[in-house]
């Protein structure tokens, strides 16, 4: 395979542009894949963009129609999750099934080494483990090696965050520099395929499905009606609807019964968690011996604790509780500023 070859995920916005004038500079022969996954990315901005990038970088650009197949892996999941109860989390998946994996399918294709992305990550070869792991970026605000704790080391190996050493202030500065167009274009926000919202997305997906119910107390008294179950998480405590006489929490869902439990801001805090479709990058039993940082969402600073196997399960076991658990949600765990595993919480 070609080492100064890389394929790189092509979205048309600031960051991926951005990695592409870097690593041309950087003398590779990039090519430019961009993802279709919505009918209305087929004729949006966006795409005009990543197209108008590739020809002024005069590189190869491969637009892949995947429509079907993320409506099929990713939407069904989420809105799937969603009518269990659960908070999912589609980047994480839609980055280890689709967006990495059609990555490195095309680079061996076409016989190129290396893959790259906009993410903010950076990848570390020579560490304590010996293994091929992602680490914090510079721009620790960021960090998605969150988002990418599922990929396996042999292709963690084979990846180039361009970005991984700057802040996105940074960044900005050098799309400017290189001419880059959309340099000042608006970080996307929300999920991919549902632009105009997720709830609105689910009204109109699940339709009829979304009926109200009851709020419930711990000990399943009336407080008042919400407007359909799917449409609430767990720890949320504004858009309730309702005038409550004290401030309530979500602190659990019932799809069997469309109900929504209420409690207070304690009734959140978890001491332990357990962890489905757990993955580990290093030896079960090493991860074990060591304290951890465990961040239960994205945007989680982390806590510390431990990882335990009892009656064939796994758990995360905090060594303080708190509030941030929402089944569906990914906890991924970090040895100092590598990424080291993780799994989806359960209760």
């Amino acid at each position: 395979m070609n080492r100064r070859r890389i394929v790189l995920g092509l979205s048309g916005g600031v960051d991926s542009s951005t990695s592409a004038y870097m690593l041309k500079e950087d003398g590779f022969e990039v090519i430019g894949v961009t993802l279709v996954v919505s009918k209305e990315q087929r004729e949006s901005q966006d795409l005009k963009d990543a197209i108008a990038l590739g020809k002024e970088l005069n590189i190869e650009h491969i637009i892949l129609d995947i429509v079907d197949e993320f409506n099929e892996k990713i939407v069904k999941y989420f809105i799937d999750e969603y009518s269990k109860g659960m908070t999912p989390s589609p980047c994480v998946i839609c980055d280890e099934i689709i967006k990495i994996k059609k990555l490195i399918e095309i680079a061996n294709l076409k016989e190129a080494y290396y893959i790259g992305t906009g993410h903010y990550c950076e990848v570390s070869k020579n560490n304590r483990f010996g293994k091929n792991l992602f680490k914090k970026p510079k721009d620790i605000r960021k960090d998605q090696g969150y988002m990418l704790y599922r990929i396996e080391s042999e292709i963690i190996e084979r990846m180039i965050f361009p970005l991984a050493k700057y802040e996105k202030s940074v960044v900005r500065e050098k799309a400017k520099r290189y001419g880059v167009k959309v340099f000042d274009k608006k970080d996307s926000q929300g999920i991919c395929f549902a632009k105009e919202g997720y709830l609105e997305f689910l009204k109109k997906v699940l339709g009829d499905k979304v009926r109200p119910g009851n709020y419930i107390d711990k000990n399943g008294n009336i407080l008042g009606q919400h407007q359909g179950y799917q449409l609430y998480t767990i720890g949320q405590r504004r858009g309730l609807g309702v005038l409550f006489s004290k401030i309530y929490f979500i602190i659990d869902i019932l799809p069997e019964t469309n109900e929504i439990i209420l409690g207070d801001y304690l009734d959140l805090y978890k001491k332990r968690v357990e962890l489905e479709d757990f993955k580990s990058h290093i030896p079960f039993d090493e991860l074990r011996e060591v304290k951890v940082l465990a961040k239960p969402r994205f945007s989680s600073t982390g806590f510390y604790g431990k990882v335990i196997k009892e009656n064939k399960k796994i758990y995360f076991e905090y060594e303080e509780e708190n509030p941030q658990n929402a089944k569906g949600q990914h906890l991924v765990i970090y040895s100092d500023d590598l990424v080291i595993g993780g799994g989806k919480i359960m209760f």
